[in-house]
């Protein structure tokens, strides 16, 4: 085969072609520290590189974002649990305070102002917020827990459930009396003869008093439900002398005042042991206090807005009580439950204790005004004998019935007591179960941050070129390259005029 000047021309400008390029791709390496510059250069590498740079994507997303988000969650609600079980620990000093029996109504009415702005301040750390969103409502985040402000616009209709534990005892006072009840120009001692003394009732204390109900509704009836059976309670007034007395075989009471459905003991043993949720019954509210907590997060309600007109959308909303978690996505298909729902760490057996002691307490108070007139009375000269006789046996029997009413406080303070370490029995329940979540998030935190950096070197492997390595290889393919340029400088050097 001859071989002409040409083609050894050109075959050497191929190869001195393809050293170069060598060249210009290790040049390329070392300047970028780039493996390759396009994907068309190692197409194995580009997919790989463009998988693992999306799971990191991805990682960060989780590492940067959802994860400090939710801890900033779980902060903000621990914050607040601890905050509510500082205050009930506060509270359960000032019921034990106040159970003390030496103490006067003067001392006990300083420890239940103490005992209300607890209460306060406790209902209104339920609203604790996490980027404008409240912590302790499920997905109504956009709802406070309770009531910031007094609302008479809106109607509520509450299914509230109860189990027969539910059903507790209460005592009460009757045949009280007070000094309104003499006259000096008819009463007689005989008007003074019965005796105040305590009667005992069993009742299931509804979550509010003050109930949508007025004189209009008093002798009428409202229907509670025992599992499949329907039983009707009769509405009276707290003030009623018998509101508290249930003949056995009489029907319930209902105190819309109090909020409270009365029994009999043969009821009593009946409903007992009923389940969790057998019992029944709806009634309605359309007045709430500021810090009273809002129905839709506890119960089965239906709420009226009377500020819209019937039809119109929000006039009338119905709510199904549901269990309600937030969930923040932490890992690739790993979910955390970032929320604490109200009714499972906050609940309205605390306000309720506090308005039956100011209940009691200005009671108390009136009594102590009471026996004050008497004894005032008596101290005037001028009283005939039956008006001195009628005003002895009515001050002996005002003093029963504060004996009597004494102790009931006394126990109602015990109660609050037993009442504060069982919300905080829930309240540390929610913590407990809070830290473990947090304890979980910071365990896959770690996992990841040990992923992150698993996921940097695997991208670094795939992607960057050993600069160490493309030095070598460099200046070895620059050597080469000056190699191809000389020898092909001699090659082509001859031309047939050399041999003219």
């Amino acid at each position: 085969m001859r071989i002409t000047n040409k083609m050894m021309t050109t075959n050497s400008l191929n190869d001195i072609n393809k050293n170069k390029n060598l060249l210009n791709k290790l040049q390329q390496q070392y300047s970028t520290g780039k493996k390759i510059s396009t994907p068309s250069e190692d197409p194995i590498t580009a997919v790989r590189a463009l998988k693992l740079r999306s799971n990191y994507v991805e990682l960060n997303q989780y590492l940067e974002k959802n994860i400090p988000s939710a801890q900033s969650w779980l902060d903000q609600t621990e914050g607040s649990l601890t905050n509510m079980n500082t205050m009930l620990t506060t509270a359960y000093e000032q019921f034990t305070q106040g159970a003390n029996d030496t103490l006067s109504v003067t001392d006990r009415d300083s420890i239940l102002k103490t005992l209300q702005e607890i209460s306060k301040q406790m209902y209104q750390e339920g609203n604790a917020e996490y980027a404008g969103r409240y912590v302790f409502t499920g997905y109504k985040t956009d709802t406070s827990l309770s009531f910031t402000e007094d609302t008479k616009h809106l109607s509520y209709a509450i299914t509230e459930t109860f189990s027969g534990k539910d059903i507790s005892s209460i005592t009460t006072v009757v045949n009280g009396y007070s000094a309104g009840a003499y006259d000096p120009a008819t009463s007689t001692e005989a008007q003074f003869t019965n005796t105040p003394e305590t009667v005992e009732a069993y009742r299931i204390r509804l979550s509010y008093g003050n109930l949508a109900y007025d004189e209009a509704d008093l002798g009428g009836e409202i229907e509670y439900k025992v599992g499949d059976d329907t039983f009707k309670a009769k509405i009276v007034s707290s003030s009623d002398p018998d509101a508290y007395t249930v003949a056995e075989d009489g029907e319930a009471h209902f105190i819309p005042e109090t909020g409270e459905l009365i029994f009999s003991k043969k009821q009593y043993d009946a409903f007992s042991t009923a389940k969790d949720n057998d019992i029944s019954i709806t009634y309605e509210k359309d007045s709430f206090n500021q810090y009273d907590l809002r129905p839709e997060h506890y119960f089965n309600t239906t709420v009226t807005d009377t500020t819209k007109a019937a039809g119109e959308i929000g006039h009338t909303t119905t709510y199904t009580m549901s269990d309600q978690q937030i969930q923040y996505e932490i890992n690739f298909g790993q979910k955390l439950t970032v929320n604490t729902q109200g009714k499972d760490c906050l609940t309205h057996t605390f306000a309720r204790e506090v308005e039956e002691l100011t209940a009691i307490l200005n009671k108390m108070a009136s009594l102590e005004a009471d026996l004050a007139d008497v004894k005032n009375k008596l101290a005037e000269d001028n009283l005939s004998t039956d008006q001195r006789a009628a005003l002895t046996k009515l001050e002996e029997q005002l003093n029963t019935q504060y004996t009597l009413q004494t102790k009931i406080m006394s126990d109602k303070f015990s109660k609050g007591m037993t009442t504060t370490k069982e919300l905080q029995t829930s309240m540390n329940s929610a913590v407990s179960d809070l830290g473990a979540r947090y304890s979980r998030l910071e365990l896959t935190e770690n996992r990841l941050k040990d992923q992150q950096t698993e996921l940097e070197d695997l991208i670094s492997t795939n992607e960057d070129a050993d600069l160490v390595e493309t030095v070598i290889k460099y200046n070895s393919q620059q050597t080469i390259y000056n190699a191809a340029l000389s020898v092909a400088a001699k090659a082509v050097k001859n031309t047939l005029l050399d041999y003219i």
